[in-house]
């Protein structure tokens, strides 16, 4: 039957023959995300314009846009336009469709709607309400690339134009083209699995974890893992199993591992890989020893035990040796003195050392603080005022009283602390017993403005010249024993000036 007469019952069976096609061919392959076809259109109207037949239009184009829910359901959206001398018809089209992929072909069958704007040259434009039912068939060219060998299509036209004697068209379609595929799953390629076993060497009885890391496989692909070894017992399915050792000779041995995916047929993919584990002879058992002090703090000097716990798992004689950080360590028994004397203060480490006639060892450690006694308390100067006026040799001016301020402070704190003042300087003929007078006018201001108890106030003179008085601190339990001073006789020397002129 020529093309120009393609009957409706014609394409009914097409449609129904690649609606079928896919249970003949069922077959696992990857499905892109969308797929977008552009090629040539054969436009057969098959309906009136006017008083005669819609020609035939040989020039024409489509493109579509598929995107792909499942590896069977899509939604495509369709624009085309055919043309000739008569009449141009541009079709815009969108509906489901279903599609089976096999390696080599991809069989499809769609039901679209939507208009198509006919435009008569000699008649007015019109946009129509249209239908399409059809099919078609890819070639799988590449992973993103199929060729449209061809694509058939019922359409059904709701045109009607003046002088017409049917009021739509009855048409086919046919075309072919280019179908560029987005976003395809990786493609089946080489796989593999890498086997590991921690530890890789064990006593019996002990147990070892292997390890199958397989790569290549489809992401999607459902992995399941079986195991077999040349000595022991594996557990489990997954993809870390544990070998029972228990009853295994010394020696070597081989786990296996192997990874299967839930592909069909011949897509379904397999690796393996295996790993060595070793079963060592059992190992001479050294001993063991832990020690410990006596005392955990001691006086420099005072000497310190330490004790040993040592066995052999084997029975075998010990010996014992002992080191120290510091100090002086004797013994070679189980017990050991360290003599502290001449050690610093601090931590003194003790190694003790056990070993079998075999030269197999242990060791342990322990330590002993030696502390120090602090030095006795002494007396320490503190600052010194000075007396520039040479009219008034003993006056406590604005500068001394600023150094006065900061020792009573520091007596405030340390309320068990006493001060002792020595005053300098030698007489004049207008100041007799200068370094009296100086030592009492200090103690005047602390005592008088600073509300210092005079009874923590120790004062005396020297036999030096300079123009000062000399404070210093005694603590609790210190002495003051500074030579060349002589204490002062505070009822011989009063205070004088104890205001200071601004």
């Amino acid at each position: 039957m020529a093309l120009s007469r393609v009957s409706t019952r014609h394409f009914v069976c097409l449609v129904l023959l690649l609606a079928i096609t896919p249970f003949v061919l069922a077959q696992d392959v990857p499905t892109p995300k969308a797929e977008i076809f552009g090629g040539y259109s054969w436009y057969h109207p098959g309906g009136d314009l006017g008083t005669t037949k819609a020609p035939d239009m040989n020039k024409g184009w489509d493109g579509s846009f598929t995107w792909n829910f499942n590896r069977w359901l899509g939604v495509t959206a369709e624009m085309g336009g055919h043309y000739n001398e008569a009449i141009n018809v541009h079709q815009f089209l969108f509906g489901p469709q279903l599609k089976y992929r096999t390696e080599q072909i991809s069989p499809f069958v769609h039901a679209l709607v939507g208009f198509s704007h006919v435009g008569p040259k000699v008649q007015p434009d019109d946009d129509v309400l249209t239908a399409a039912v059809g099919g078609g068939l890819d070639i799988e060219a590449h992973r993103y690339l199929s060729v449209r060998l061809f694509q058939a299509d019922y359409i059904r036209t709701e045109y009607s134009s003046p002088g017409a004697t049917e009021n739509a068209w009855n048409g086919a379609r046919l075309q072919g083209g280019l179908v560029l595929k987005l976003g395809a799953p990786p493609l089946e390629g080489p796989v593999s699995a890498a086997c590991t076993v921690e530890p890789a060497a064990v006593m019996a009885g002990e147990p070892v974890r292997a390890t199958v890391t397989p790569t290549g496989f489809l992401p999607k692909r459902v992995l399941s893992y079986s195991w077999t070894t040349t000595g022991g017992k594996t557990a489990g399915t997954a993809a870390t199993t544990e070998i029972d050792t228990t009853g295994l000779a010394p020696g070597s041995y081989t786990v296996t591992a192997k990874v299967t995916d839930n592909g069909k047929g011949k897509h379904q993919q397999t690796a393996s890989c295996n790993a060595a584990f070793t079963i060592n002879e059992p190992p001479k058992r050294p001993p063991t020893i832990s020690c410990a002090a006596g005392a955990q703090t001691v006086r420099a000097g005072d000497p310190v035990t330490i004790t040993s716990t040592a066995t052999s798992p084997d029975n075998r004689p010990l010996t014992y040796q002992y080191t120290a950080t510091a100090g002086k360590i004797t013994g070679t028994e189980a017990t050991a003195t360290l003599d502290t004397a001449g050690a610093p203060a601090g931590p003194i480490n003790v190694t003790c050392q056990v070993s079998d006639d075999r030269g197999l060892t242990a060791s342990g450690s322990t330590s002993v603080n030696v502390e120090v006694p602090p030095p006795p308390p002494a007396a320490s100067k503190i600052n010194s005022v000075y007396f520039p006026d040479t009219k008034r040799p003993a006056r406590v001016d604005n500068a001394a009283k600023a150094v006065l301020d900061d020792v009573a402070l520091r007596l405030q704190r340390e309320a068990d602390a006493r001060a002792v003042v020595v005053g300098n300087g030698a007489d004049t003929k207008r100041v007799k017993n200068l370094a009296a007078q100086r030592a009492v006018n200090t103690k005047a201001y602390l005592v008088d403005e600073k509300g210092i108890d005079p009874t923590r106030i120790e004062l005396r003179k020297s036999t030096g010249t300079g123009d000062s008085a000399d404070i210093w601190i005694v603590p609790t339990g210190a002495s003051f024993t500074e030579p060349d001073t002589t204490a002062v006789d505070e009822t011989a020397a009063k205070p004088k000036g104890r205001k200071a002129r601004r």
